[in-house]
């Protein structure tokens, strides 16, 4: 076949008009994807650096002129609040704005409830109680930073120089539990000196506060607090050098080879309970920050049902500046073209941040709402009611995809009666269905191995908890026993009678 030349008739083209249908992720849905996936306190960091570039976007501290308003124009005050559509009887009505709590942001459930005792999550106490309250920094222990703490020691136990200098880079090699680490041969061919020279050092580190600190094993670490209460005998010795013999729970061997009776041995065995194994734990840490919810469920008054709000101490709340963007323009000038393009821009923005900040608040409600529906029989029981859930079952009830109920409920919390849990606690897997059919969850299963292994007389074996659940309705094979018990960090039964042993006067 010869070629075509340059002036040769090929292929006739033609324009030919196709109507297809694609999903195009826009710049705003990924970022929509994202504000849902991020939890209160979270969103607000987000939203601090989303303040400082748009001129248009304020706070609504509740004091905002008729100018600042929503990007709808209406007051978020009186704004009619949209119906959301729920499976089931439950009576909900969605927020008016971003955490306005009101009767019309609750969902009333039926059935009945259980009581609230004490006053939770802070809602419910009186202001006289709280006013006698310490604030939460007052509360935290007042510790200096472990460095500064025994580098004010080594100055006045080391006098000379190049010893600060060694204990300094000894200083370095400390884990969070307060023992070296680290090639300690390595450091002293780094600092030009014998491996002597340095175990010297830190011979000396050992009397420093916490006790125990610069140990390099677990023995020593217990050897220098004994030491330092003047215990440290031959016998307390033997026993440091087989801690393995310890934890295997072998008495007999260690009394042979401590040369001590049973007596004394539990007496060495319940001092060495009382030893700090990690002298730096906490010296360090961070305080813990206190867990804000996200959700508040409430029992109503009268004990009717519950009632499932935002919390609106941490939902952001935003309003969009119009009155300067018309002052803006209003304005003739040629100079402020580029001005109200950028504004324009600016607006349309905070019109979209508006809106899916308030789509994100009804997404969780209704996400929660759904999930507290069909988790009633846990508020009403306690755990062991817990039933089987996974994200099809919410995403089906409120006709969403299950990867929306999957962000929705990413690091979100919800204050209830019986606790502040994680809304991901909710869901689990179906195991040990019973012969009527009746599935449990994941979670009611290790709470009940739990409680028969803390209740446990004698000492149950895997076997014989499985025995004791089927009388209770669970059909479980033992080898998943034995996961969900490795899974809690439950030893088994022979470990747990040596320990029983072992805690013997």
């Amino acid at each position: 076949m010869r070629p075509l030349g340059p002036f040769s008739r090929g292929p006739a083209l033609r324009q030919v008009q196709r109507q297809t249908q694609t999903l195009a992720m826009t710049p705003q849905l990924r970022q929509a994807i994202q504000l849902l996936q991020l939890s209160n306190l979270e969103l607000n960091t987000w939203l601090e650096e989303a303040l400082e570039t748009n001129p248009l976007l304020a706070r609504d501290d509740g004091t905002a002129e008729n100018g600042a308003a929503r990007e709808d124009g209406a007051n978020p005050e009186t704004a009619d609040p949209a119906p959301l559509d729920f499976a089931g009887d439950a009576a909900f009505t969605a927020p008016e704005s971003f955490g306005e709590t009101a009767a019309a942001n609750l969902w009333d459930g039926d059935g009945d409830t259980v009581g609230l005792g004490a006053s939770w999550g802070g809602r419910g106490a009186s202001s006289s109680d709280s006013e006698d309250l310490p604030d939460y920094p007052q509360t935290v222990a007042d510790k200096p930073p472990l460095r500064e703490l025994l580098l004010q020691q080594i100055r006045l136990v080391l006098p000379d120089p190049v010893e600060r200098i060694v204990a300094a880079r000894l200083l370095d090699q400390l884990d969070e539990a307060g023992y070296l680490s680290g090639d300690l041969d390595a450091l002293a061919a780094t600092l030009g000196m014998s491996r002597r020279e340095l175990d010297a050092v830190v011979e000396k580190l050992h009397g420093l506060e916490p006790v125990g600190v610069f140990a390099r094993s677990l023995a020593e670490c217990l050897a220098i607090q004994l030491r330092d209460r003047n215990r440290l005998d031959p016998a307390m010795q033997a026993l440091l050098a087989n801690l393995e013999l310890l934890a295997k729970g072998d008495k007999a061997r260690l009394m042979r080879l401590c040369g001590v009776d049973a007596e004394d041995l539990d007496d060495m065995i319940a001092e060495i309970r009382t030893l700090d194994p990690r002298p730096a734990a906490g010296f360090d840490a961070p305080p813990a920050s206190p867990l804000i919810p996200d959700v508040l469920m409430r029992v109503v008054q009268g004990g009717q049902g519950w009632l499932i709000e935002l919390n609106s101490d941490t939902l952001p709340r935003l309003i969009v500046d119009r009155r300067y963007y018309d002052t803006v323009a209003r304005t003739g000038n040629g100079k402020a073209r580029d001005a109200k393009r950028f504004l324009a821009a600016r607006l349309q923005e905070a019109n979209w941040l508006v809106r899916a900040l308030d789509q994100r608040a009804r997404t969780i409600l209704r996400v929660a709402t759904a999930i507290v529906e069909r988790q009633r029989a846990f508020f009403e029981h306690g755990i062991a009611q817990l039933r089987p859930l996974v994200l099809r079952d919410i995403a089906e009830a409120i006709e969403v995809h299950e990867s929306t109920v999957s962000r929705a409920t990413a690091n979100k919390y919800i204050a209830t009666p019986r606790g502040t849990f994680e809304l991901k606690f909710f869901f689990s897997t179906a195991v040990g269905t019973a012969a009527n059919g009746e599935a449990h969850s994941a979670e009611s299963i290790r709470h009940r191995i739990k409680s028969l292994v803390a209740g446990e007389s004698d000492i149950l074996s895997d076997d014989a908890i499985v025995s004791a659940l089927r009388r209770e309705g669970y059909d479980l094979a033992r080898r998943t026993v034995a996961k969900y018990r490795e899974a809690m960090r439950i030893p088994s039964s022979v470990e747990r009678r040596r320990m029983k042993a072992l805690g013997q006067r």
